[in-house]
């Protein structure tokens, strides 16, 4: 087993190896956090695009699977009600669209699907009790936040500027995740949305470790064993990896998303806030070639995706991923398939051995 030199990561979670899954809203859930786990790293579920109860099935399951870790992750936005005008604005967007398929704009679904993290959420971690429970999009209230830290869990949030790092470590986190512009899905920023200003992950990674106390999780970019040792000669005590898993045997990935996945390249992937209404890297489609990719009449954060769900159903039913979120990161090129216990170790093994640990 690798002597890894930087052990506060392992030791705060009590895993073998610096690696964290990380928690991927439709492409992972239990089987892969179990996976990644027998791997020696640090499995997660994304709890805020599920039910509770799902989430608790999700975790009972790996809790029967593996005696390890686990990290729970939510989302901490605080939800914005759009005026009528705005609503207006942007089904107005989208009108050519609902003439093309044949939907009528009247009898759209309600928008929803991604749930701050709130008192019915806090309750289901009191109760499962977590190792780790992880935020996007900065910190909960204090109330909440309060509870969580009671019953022991460490607790970690994304950061993608210095000043978010140390305003995440000033407010309790016991780690920060360093996500860098090249990292797939959602961004995690709150205290900016200027994603002009965005450092990428080898840029953010050693200013935020001068800057912080707390350790320093890398995240963006980072698929091989070769991001990993990168990472982690820049001071990360660890990192977190989410593309290279989403081809795994055991990603939930639907078969649009795995195809434009095998399609990647370096430079098909794009930030847009078209497809929910804020921030995210995904592999670029048609909604987000036409109005993005981003947009001043998307609605805010999460409700743009409401009137899109029609268009994706059809195009889905097609083979199409052209109105619906394709995430990945700018290493997306790099996602094998096979299973993930698998690919988790390859990534470590070259890691250390170009570490010559």
């Amino acid at each position: 087993m690798p002597a890894w030199t930087d052990r506060r990561i392992l030791d705060l979670l009590s895993i073998d190896q610096p690696l964290l899954l990380a928690p991927m809203a439709g492409s992972g859930l239990s089987a892969l956090a179990i996976a990644v786990a027998q791997a020696g790293g640090l499995g997660a579920i994304p709890c805020s695009s599920i039910s509770v109860e799902k989430a608790t099935a999700e975790v009972e399951a790996y809790r029967d699977a593996v005696t390890a870790p686990i990290n729970l992750n939510f989302f901490a936005h605080r939800p914005i009600t759009p005026d009528a005008e705005a609503m207006a604005r942007w089904l107005a967007r989208l009108a050519p669209y609902f003439d093309e398929f044949g939907i009528d704009a009247g009898d759209l679904p309600a928008a929803g699907g991604r749930a701050p993290f709130d008192e019915a959420m806090c309750a289901m971690v009191e109760a499962l009790r977590p190792e780790v429970v992880s935020f996007h999009f900065g910190l909960p209230e204090e109330r909440l936040l309060a509870r969580v830290k009671a019953i022991g869990s460490v607790v970690f949030s994304s950061a993608t500027t210095v000043a978010e790092g140390r305003w995440l470590e000033q407010r309790g986190c016991d780690a920060v995740i360093a996500q860098g512009y090249e990292a797939g899905g959602h961004r995690g920023n709150f205290l900016t949305d200027d994603m002009s200003a965005q450092p990428g992950t080898m840029a953010l990674v050693p200013q935020l470790v001068d800057a912080l106390t707390i350790p320093v999780i890398a995240a963006g970019g980072i698929a091989d064993g070769r991001g990993m040792a990168a990472a982690l000669c820049l001071g990360a005590s660890a990192v977190q990896v989410g593309s290279a898993f989403l081809l795994a045997d055991e990603a939930t990935s639907v078969d649009v998303h795995r195809q434009a996945l095998r399609t990647a390249r370096d430079d098909n992937t794009a930030i847009t806030n078209v497809l929910t209404g804020r921030p995210a890297r995904g592999v670029i489609n048609r909604i987000m070639r036409e109005v993005g990719p981003l947009s001043d009449d998307a609605l805010p954060f999460p409700l743009a995706g409401g009137p899109l769900a029609p268009l994706r159903k059809i195009a889905e039913a097609c083979g199409s991923g052209d109105f619906q979120p394709l995430w990945a990161g700018q290493s997306a090129i790099m996602a094998r398939e096979g299973p993930a216990t698998a690919i988790a170790s390859d990534i470590v093994e070259n890691a250390a051995r170009l570490l010559r640990l």
